[in-house]
């Protein structure tokens, strides 16, 4: 079983960039969107069948597609940018059907792709990146589009570590630990503080010693 990972935030709020000291010949990026990377993307490329078949970035917003490419892929590391898209660009492109049974396909596909995320390799590790939302209540979540699709599925339910970014003055952090009116939650141990660097490569580090994965050191 996989280790998955829920990175929430805002837009501008650090989310991508902490990829930045990830290794790139360990890590495969799937853009829902495609976007240039916010830091200098050495050792970073896009895959492409007829020009670069060794490229370690992917464009996708297909659940299937995505999957796929999880399972087939034998770099340890998977990053999912914006996955809000997924929801939202399936959303937009069956905006034209009348009913509801489209909330609950979209939920349905959501729910695959965060089963596949979680099915992998034990030593596999994946980042899910994601926009928050606030209800009416104040409390900030991922955000998914409307009230139809949260009363079907509730996607921080499926992930033991969500960490939402942080930005005070100019510094970026992670935070760890539940607010009262977040879905932030880490495992008891995994980490000492609140507050962590946004570094996704620390987080990585952490918790693959937490987890003690053999054939992988800080």
């Amino acid at each position: 079983m996989s280790i998955s990972t829920v990175i929430l935030g805002e837009s501008g709020s650090g989310k991508t960039a902490s990829l930045r000291n990830l290794n790139p010949a360990d890590t495969l990026l799937i853009q829902v969107v495609k976007k240039p990377l916010p830091f200098r993307a050495k050792g970073w490329s896009y895959f492409n069948t007829e020009s670069n078949k060794t490229g370690n970035i992917f464009v996708s917003d297909d659940w299937i597609v995505m999957s796929a490419i999880m399972r087939k892929t034998k770099r340890k590391v998977i990053i999912i940018d914006d996955f809000q898209y997924v929801l939202a660009n399936e959303f937009m492109r069956r905006s034209d059907e009348r009913g509801y049974d489209k909330f609950t396909e979209i939920a349905k596909h959501a729910w695959e792709l965060f089963n596949a995320a979680n099915t992998l390799a034990d030593d596999v590790r994946v980042y899910l990146l994601s926009h928050t939302q606030t209800n009416d209540q104040g409390d900030i979540k991922l955000k998914t589009i409307g009230k139809m699709l949260d009363e079907k599925i509730t996607p921080e339910g499926l992930f033991t570590i969500v960490l939402r970014t942080i930005v005070t003055d100019k510094d970026y952090f992670f935070s760890t630990r539940n607010n009262g009116h977040d879905t932030v939650k880490s495992p008891i141990g995994l980490f000492d503080s609140e507050r962590v660097p946004n570094d996704l490569s620390v987080i990585d580090a952490r918790i693959s010693q937490y987890y003690e994965l053999t054939g992988v050191t800080e």
